[in-house]
């Protein structure tokens, strides 16, 4: 079997320690790895059985490698994405920079995998929470047409980062023993038990960028800008997982038992739904698993071709780090590394 030079870019981040753990796990066949960082730089890392130091990226941090999977943020991955592709290497970039992008592919395998021939040496890994949501959407806007869909999120704090992890852990032990939970760097209020509207910045329209992104992500993955879509993201005090309640209006009628055998079909969805055994999806049983699991199927009786589901499914597997090794595996696959 070939291998392939890779590159993590931010690999001592949330995402870039699943990165690693996901390349492992799935055997991915690495012939020389780099761990490439800014604060951890010189760090000794195990991965496999060899030892890798995080550098600082430069001028020839690409030479030579095959694929790039970014996880540092937006600015620093339009400074030095394009370098990379320039280089030959192939970057999956899992921030906000290239999302929207005209010429830039953005893919989840299991809804829109043609989408990564048409690449320019940059390919887009969705946010989070669109993520979810599209693998669930695909198999009813292929059977129906969904014509509208209105979401509400409650996203775990892991979504934030490893100082969002951090800082509920503090003042959750802060307020069981009595305090006032007062630790709050990450978040503008507290988040241990508490739920907050607010993820990312406020936009003009009320909005915020992060429901801007489920709107117009969503859109251009499943290839078609007739869908409305509106979101309300809410951050809850969760570690991992992301839930999302899903209303969607479809074309053609759909009853919610053919919703749930086009689902029980679909690739990388588990359905759990019999609310009679209290079966339904829950982040805690999501979280280290790399499906998406979609449950409370069942129709809108406020509208003629209308259902609700529950959708939940792990932010940092395969809402970022799976989705984005997948798409390096289907780059692979489909003979598009050189």
């Amino acid at each position: 079997m070939k291998k392939y030079n890779v590159v993590i870019l931010g690999a001592t981040g949330a995402v870039g320690i699943e990165f690693r753990k996901i390349l492992l796990e799935r055997k991915f066949p690495i012939d020389k790895i780099r761990f490439l960082g800014s604060s951890t730089v010189g760090k000794q890392i195990d991965f496999g059985g060899r030892t890798v130091t995080v550098e600082a990226v430069g001028d020839d941090s690409f030479k030579g490698f095959d694929i790039a999977l970014f996880s540092a943020g937006a600015s620093i991955s339009r400074q030095v994405a394009r370098q990379a592709a320039e280089a030959g290497c192939i970057v999956v970039d899992n921030s906000s920079a290239w999302r929207m992008e005209p010429d830039v592919p953005l893919v989840v395998p299991e809804v829109n995998p043609d989408d990564v021939d048409w690449n320019r040496g940059i390919i887009a890994n969705p946010n989070c929470s669109t993520i979810q949501m599209v693998v669930a959407l695909k198999p009813i806007h292929d059977r129906a047409r969904i014509r509208r869909v209105v979401v509400n999120t409650y996203q775990a704090v892991s979504g934030t980062g490893l100082k969002a992890i951090e800082e509920l852990d503090l003042q959750v032990k802060d307020l069981v023993q009595g305090g006032q939970g007062a630790q709050r760097k990450v978040y503008p209020h507290r988040i241990a038990f508490n739920c907050l509207p607010h993820i990312d910045v406020f936009l003009p329209n009320g909005y915020t960028r992060e429901e801007m992104k489920m709107v117009n992500e969503t859109r251009k993955i499943l290839g078609d800008d007739s869908i409305r879509v509106t979101a309300t993201t809410v951050r809850v005090p969760v570690y991992h997982g992301h839930s999302e309640s899903v209303n969607i209006e479809t074309e053609k009628k759909i009853t919610a038992e053919e919703v749930r055998e086009l689902l029980r079909g679909a690739p990388g969805v588990t359905v759990e739904d019999d609310p009679s055994r209290n079966m339904y999806p829950l982040a805690i049983n999501a979280a280290g698993k790399d499906d998406v699991f979609v449950g409370r199927i069942r129709e809108d009786e406020s509208i003629p071709n209308g259902i609700n589901m529950w959708v939940v499914s792990d932010n940092i597997r395969k809402g970022a780090a799976l989705n984005t090794v997948q798409i390096a595996e289907l780059l692979i696959k489909k003979g598009l590394v050189k």
